[in-house]
């Protein structure tokens, strides 16, 4: 796991602070992508934003991939796309320290959502990107139906399913959207609920 990942010292303002600082700072490096992870982060936010989301979805969105920061997956790794790392787990673990379950459920579920949207919708697949489609494999591929079933089963299967969606809108280049400080009194707001 990544050491400087932030940690909470009691100070909801503190804690944003650092969280963004080192957003700003991880989220410089690619995921295979044409956008950064940050510039992609803040396309995913942006896009529950304008889809009118609660701000539990929304800051969901913005901190989905959290996990790639955590377990040091970019594209300067030489094995970064050779395994899958969980990155949702992983996500969703270290963000339940500090956010309730609205947040990090999603976050925890955006990964079988998309093995859900291409078992469920043979268009799906064709619309991913290429890392998307190298990853699905390491992931799991389509589900069964007993997977299928499992998932459908998780109160947030549908909140993941949004925030998959919105996911796979948030890799346009030169694309303008609000920055980090846009969000900060929603992160507030939910490190509230939780900490």
């Amino acid at each position: 796991m990544a050491a400087n990942a932030p940690q909470w010292t009691g100070d909801h303002n503190a804690f944003v602070d650092v969280l963004f600082a080192w957003y700003q700072l991880v989220g410089a490096s690619h995921y295979d992508e044409q956008v950064t992870q940050l510039e992609h982060a803040l396309q995913t936010a942006y896009q529950a934003r304008q889809d009118g989301a609660s701000k539990a979805e929304i800051v969901a969105a913005l901190l989905h991939d959290v996990g790639h920061f955590l377990a040091d997956e970019h594209q300067h790794r030489g094995d970064f796309l050779s395994r899958d790392l969980r990155h949702e787990e992983i996500g969703a673990q270290w963000l339940a320290q500090y956010f309730p379950p609205e947040v990090t459920e999603p976050v925890r579920l955006h990964v079988p959502a998309k093995r859900w949207l291409c078992t469920v919708d043979p268009a799906y697949w064709q619309a991913l990107s290429d890392a998307s489609k190298h990853s699905l494999k390491l992931q799991g591929g389509k589900m069964i139906p007993d997977e299928q079933a499992v998932f459908e089963a998780q109160d947030a299967w549908q909140t993941a399913v949004a925030l998959r969606q919105r996911d796979d809108l948030g890799k346009q280049m030169n694309r303008k959207v609000p920055g980090l400080e846009s969000y900060r009194d929603m992160v507030l707001q939910m490190l509230n609920t939780r900490a």
